[in-house]
């Protein structure tokens, strides 16, 4: 089956770009019509960023790939459940499926805090670890009503 094929060649890229320390042992293809037209791993330690997971990485790529923003049409393959991180840049992407082998709670159990941020985000925003509050909201506004009026902008 063409969605086993994929998920294997994640499994793969994430022991083979592990092995060489690149990162964590993560992967992700981002496949259109039958074509892998991104692929992510993990560099979070290596380029010393918290967002190059490889569901971000491979998105970056796919995009840069096709020339645009959207990767509606794509299917995003990954060897483990994306975080919430990632999950939002698939959304965000326009991505319309998501298949993964192994989830959040067998990457919490190796040490990742996928779950632990997948429970903070159903906690009020004022109770999560990192306390989130609203301020000059009313200042913020007018900007948000410019962009709307803009003629020229490009919906994302």
């Amino acid at each position: 089956m063409e969605h086993e094929k994929f998920i294997a060649a994640t499994i793969a890229l994430a022991g083979e770009t592990m092995r060489r320390g690149d990162g964590g042992p993560f992967a992700a293809l981002v496949v259109r019509d039958h074509e892998i037209i991104g692929r992510g791993w993990n560099r979070v330690t290596s380029a010393n960023d918290p967002t190059a997971h490889a569901e971000v990485e491979a998105i970056r790529a796919a995009c840069a790939q096709v020339g645009d923003f959207s990767l509606a049409g794509c299917t995003l393959y990954v060897n483990c459940e994306p975080c919430p991180m990632c999950l939002a840049a698939a959304y965000w992407a326009g991505i319309e499926q998501i298949y993964y082998a192994a989830d959040r709670h067998d990457a919490a159990a190796i040490g990742f805090a996928d779950l632990h941020i997948y429970e903070e985000l159903t906690r009020p925003p004022a109770k999560r670890s990192i306390p989130t509050r609203q301020l000059l909201r009313d200042k913020a506004l007018p900007l948000f009503k410019e962009w709307q009026e803009m003629p020229d902008k490009i919906l994302y």
